[in-house]
């Protein structure tokens, strides 16, 4: 007997379709058409074609904004994803202490970015900050305003701090879905700890990995909050990330037909970076179930 197909159901989704209608499709036509025009004001616009991009692409100031947010998203992956599998192996499986120790960890994700860029921009004030004060004290020059390398590591040590638990707790989750069957056969065969690591943890821990690395790249590569509050962009232009120049662009020099062009570049390489790794992950996973 046919069963009756039922289209009621999309009807659900409809508020849902809407409001991403709203608040992103919308907006995003709005970019297009300013990427691709310019006004004198009183809704004029103009055709102007991919001049914006060309004067984008021309800038060394867009370019230097770029080399310095890879070189960021580079350092702290480099740091965050063997750290954090090295406190995911280091927790306790079971029990009280393992309980206590993901809810430590799931703590600094939980701070709202512009509170973690306050917390960490009041910590490194030579005047009253903990870690400014102290290294102050030891006569070390660590004043944000104006020692381009305090600020970087400022930033670091920030992110760290606030993200690395992320892939601790993705790593931690990977390393409790391997069977213990394998760890039986590690033991029995008397593979050394690093031997267990390296065969069995982290074969199984490649998918996991993977979606941790993408969702820390693309954070990272859209951040934003955090080192405004901290640093404001500065010294200088020593920690202006994408984001920052870009909204310095808009607001602050009100350059909207290039802040546009520029917007859409840089959605395209996040989406082109995250459609990459999605591929991977995609074909990863066939290999896993074709074995």
């Amino acid at each position: 007997m046919d069963k009756t197909q039922n289209n009621r159901a999309w009807f659900m989704v409809l508020p849902v379709l809407l409001l991403v209608a709203f608040s992103a499709i919308i907006p995003l036509m709005t970019v297009v058409n300013y990427a691709f025009n310019d006004t004198f004001g009183n809704n004029i616009f103009f055709w102007v074609g991919i001049e914006w991009f060309e004067e984008v692409l021309s800038s060394d100031r867009m370019w230097s904004a770029l080399q310095r947010q890879l070189i960021f998203s580079s350092v702290i992956l480099a740091i965050q994803v063997p750290l954090g599998i090295a406190v995911a192996l280091a927790m306790p499986k079971k029990g009280l202490g393992a309980s206590l120790c993901l809810v430590l960890m799931a703590l600094p994700l939980l701070i709202p970015w512009n509170v973690v860029g306050t917390i960490w921009q009041v910590f490194a004030r030579i005047d009253i900050g903990l870690l400014g004060a102290t290294l102050g004290a030891l006569g070390i020059d660590f004043n944000l305003g104006q020692n381009s390398t305090a600020a970087w590591v400022t930033v670091i040590m920030m992110d760290v701090w606030h993200w690395t638990s992320l892939v601790v707790l993705l790593a931690y989750a990977g390393l409790q879905s391997i069977p213990d069957a394998y760890y039986q056969a590690a033991k029995i065969d008397q593979a050394s700890r690093f031997a267990v690591f390296r065969y069995v943890e982290l074969p199984k821990l490649k998918g996991v990995l993977l979606i941790a690395i993408l969702l820390r790249f693309m954070d990272s590569f859209m951040i934003y909050t955090e080192p405004f509050v901290v640093t404001g962009g500065g010294p200088g232009s020593a920690t202006t990330f994408l984001s920052i120049d870009l909204v310095k662009m808009a607001l602050g020099q009100f350059d909207l037909g290039p802040a546009a062009a520029f917007s859409i570049m840089y959605f395209l390489v996040i989406l082109l970076v995250s459609w990459a790794f999605y591929t991977i992950m995609v074909n990863l996973d066939r290999e896993e179930r074709s074995e």
